[in-house]
């Protein structure tokens, strides 16, 4: 046989053998990671309902300008457009080492799903609600933290503390400047596909220099009549409650949880933006709650953020919350907040930050008392960082300092 012979039939095995093997789609997966860790100070400290015996405390906090955690998350091209995506997050005390939540390997994030630039996105896990994905962009967390700069106790969940369970999520395509999103999170109650549910419906409006959103969002505990919040509740972690702060103490009992928001954003130029919120929340008595009238918290707030130079970012930050006169309190709970934040860029991936805020509340809250409740003079809670930790005075002031990285 020549040699010319035998190169043909090796040509053509390989295009037999090329031809029958399968065609893999074009995937990628990325995994990626923040840690964030820090020193912070609080004037005053105590266990929750406390308002005697508080004292100052310097420790170490982690999570801070953003909470530390690794992820894998990844996507394969179906053709047409259109990709399967994941993301799988798990949140760690980068002071500890231990996991956020106990219980949980994905606490923060976990879901699959499809995407397509014509039709939008519909994924399926634990992921936030449409509510905090339109949203986020005009939450005063952005550039103050979670941390220090959530609304008291981010009793309007413009912080990422509540991540809902078994949760549909649709997202449309981003159209003339508009984007809706819809969701909806399964507890799978026997006999309900109500009871225990999140749901969820939001629009945003983006375009040039200005942006807004709106967005509603219902909590509904499993235990239908109120009381204990169920472990099937869709935003359960690993069974516990999220959200109990010094703000909403008294009423974890609530047999639901509603949330409106209006949140808009300018940016005049490369140095200035101001982001802007309003929210209005309900915690929704049933007859095994330890409340018997619905509770109304209304809340305003603003940031300004400046960027004077490539390597800062500073900002500033304001926000009131008042509380109904209702369960028979006579004088409703408030809660100002004033917040400092500064950001040094040491690298693409690195920073330093410090943070620096100051609360005063007034007025009078309830407290968990037996089986039912009793009235307390309300106590600052500045953020969602010290939720287990508030004040056991009128007044709260902390500061902070830290370092993080992404990769």
């Amino acid at each position: 046989m020549s040699e010319n012979t035998r190169r043909l039939k090796c040509a053509v095995v390989g295009v037999a053998i090329a031809g029958a093997a399968p065609a893999f789609a074009q995937s990628s997966v990325t995994l990626y990671g923040i840690v964030d860790t820090g020193i912070g100070w609080q004037s005053s400290q105590t266990t929750l309902g406390s308002t005697s015996g508080g004292r100052s405390a310097v420790k170490m906090i982690n999570g801070v300008w953003a909470g530390s955690r690794f992820g894998l998350k990844g996507a394969e091209d179906l053709g047409g457009g259109t990709k399967a995506v994941f993301q799988l997050e798990q949140g760690f005390n980068s002071a500890t080492g231990a996991q956020s939540t106990s219980g949980l390997m994905f606490s923060r994030q976990a879901f699959v799903g499809v995407t397509n630039p014509t039709y939008g996105s519909l994924t399926a896990g634990r992921q936030y609600a449409s509510y905090y994905q339109m949203l986020s962009p005009y939450s005063p967390t952005t550039w103050l933290t979670g941390f220090y700069g959530a609304h008291p106790g981010d009793l309007d969940g413009l912080d990422t503390i509540y991540r809902a369970n078994n949760t549909l999520l649709y997202t449309s395509p981003k159209i003339h400047g508009f984007t809706v999103s819809g969701s909806y999170s399964l507890a799978g109650v026997p006999g309900s596909v109500t009871q225990g549910s999140t749901w969820s419906a939001a629009a945003q409006y983006a375009m040039g220099p200005f942006g807004m959103a709106v967005g509603f969002s219902r909590i509904n505990n499993s235990n239908v009549n109120g009381g204990a919040f169920g472990a099937d509740t869709t935003t359960s972690n690993a069974g516990a409650q999220a959200g109990i702060s010094a703000v909403t103490y008294g009423y974890q009992s609530a047999r639901a949880q509603q949330r409106f928001a209006v949140g808009a954003g300018y940016t005049f130029n490369s140095q200035f933006d101001l982001t802007a919120t309003y929210t209005n929340v309900q915690y929704i008595p049933g007859v095994g709650s330890g409340f018997h009238d619905t509770a109304i918290f209304n809340t305003g707030g603003v940031v300004l953020h400046w960027k004077p130079a490539a390597t800062w970012d500073f900002a500033t930050g304001y926000s009131y919350t008042r509380a109904t006169r209702a369960n028979g309190i006579t004088s409703s709970a408030q809660y100002q907040q004033f917040n400092l934040s500064e950001y040094y860029t040491l690298s693409k991936r690195t920073g330093l930050y410090a943070l620096q805020a100051f609360q005063r509340a007034n007025g009078q809250t309830l407290t968990p008392a037996g089986n039912g409740t009793q009235i307390i003079n309300a106590t600052a809670t500045i953020g969602d960082g010290f939720q287990t930790t508030p004040s056991s005075s009128r007044s709260m002031v902390a500061v902070g300092a830290g370092i993080i990285h992404r990769f």
